[in-house]
């Protein structure tokens, strides 16, 4: 099989799709790589190291779209990606289709198959190619949080862990996932108060046992989370429904409630967000404020810590990609893991969460 890289072009995306040890695999094993020239300079990965590794440099994304069998790519296709893709072609990178129809409308018309890094589950019904990301997310949330919070960046002026004699900082997390547990570790190793909201009971009781002092746990319903608001200064969106639209926990309306300058990093934007007043940003421009509410929806947060979260995607996603140049998704279409992972197979939708998200019909 052919195996193609091109280099990201999200804005402020760094992330590679494949390490050089994963080319090294695939040329033993017998498959051809392309990977476009500098796709991996900004997660420290050089021409040399992938040339070493067997791989073949290709000067643009037209000579990888066009040549490979299979795309593997970090980010969801770019407008100007959409002209590349092929019939028959499989893709293999996160879509989060939910919150784009343009994207889903364009893939269908493609004809591709669409394999999805967050809609992969194992036998055990996790997502392992998600949960990397997730945690890095996670964690970056708070970073990024506290940061906002200091006056020059529109914040409160809080320092989130306090000091002597000085109150600490409130972080509520909507979410007690992945990405809303690695915020409540981080959150709670710089010394916040930290509520997380959920309504898996199972989950709030195991964040209970495993959580430090300074880490409460609340189930989550509107007349909760309204309660909250007024004392938090860093709010977290962490919400996840695989594959779907992410519901709307917080109105505009709501937002009066929160205090000027509070900070909300809604790290669910992917998906559609679960504040009202969500919008995708950049790492170039990642705030924007709504009443008096400084709000942080980078649509790619890893990507700012790109060599970590290249590592951690990697080491993830190494394994299905092997396993798909080796025997072709073809073969693969009905083991749990890929069934759940093909949103569309040549142009046809598979998925039903993307279809009722979209008003489309699904096969």
């Amino acid at each position: 099989m052919i195996v193609g890289v091109p280099k990201e072009i999200k804005e402020h995306e760094y992330r590679v799709a494949l390490l050089p040890v994963a080319v090294d695999l695939l040329t033993n094993a017998g498959h051809k790589v392309l990977i476009e020239k500098d796709a991996g300079i900004g997660s420290g990965y050089t021409n040399e190291m992938y040339v070493e590794a067997g791989a073949e440099l290709v000067d643009g994304p037209t000579d990888v779209f066009g040549a490979a069998d299979m795309v593997v790519k970090v980010k969801e296709p770019q407008k100007s990606e959409f002209p590349l893709m092929r019939k028959g072609q499989t893709l293999f990178t996160y879509f989060h289709f939910a919150a784009e129809k343009a994207l889903t409308e364009a893939c269908l018309t493609a004809g591709i198959t669409a394999v999805a890094y967050e809609t992969l589950e194992d036998s055990r019904g996790r997502l392992p190619l998600l949960t990397p990301m997730s945690e890095v997310a996670g964690r970056l949330s708070i970073q990024e949080g506290a940061k906002c919070l200091e006056r020059p960046m529109q914040g409160r002026g809080i320092l989130l862990g306090g000091v002597t004699g000085v109150e600490r900082g409130n972080v509520m997390i909507l979410g007690g996932g992945v990405v809303g547990s690695n915020a409540a570790i981080m959150a709670a190793g710089i010394g916040a108060n930290v509520t997380v909201m959920d309504i898996n009971l199972d989950r709030l009781r195991y964040l209970d046992e495993v959580m430090p002092a300074n880490v409460q746990t609340r189930y989550s319903h509107p007349h909760a989370i309204r309660e909250l608001l007024p004392e938090a200064d860093l709010v977290v969106g962490a919400l996840l429904i695989t594959g779907a639209r992410t519901p709307v926990l917080i109105t505009r309306e709501d937002l009066k409630l929160m205090k000027p300058g509070s900070v909300m990093v809604d790290v669910s934007v992917d998906q559609g967000g679960c504040v009202e007043t969500t919008r995708p940003t950049s790492h170039a421009e990642p705030t924007y404020v709504v009443e008096d509410v400084l709000h942080y929806c980078v649509s790619n947060m890893p990507g700012a810590v790109g060599r970590t979260s290249t590592q951690a995607l990697c080491h993830a996603t190494q394994p299905f990609v092997l396993e798909i140049a080796s025997e072709g998704i073809d073969k693969l279409a009905d083991t749990h893991a890929f069934r759940t992972a093909i949103n569309m197979r040549n142009g046809t939708l598979l998925n039903k969460a993307v279809g009722e998200a979209h008003d489309l019909s699904v096969a």
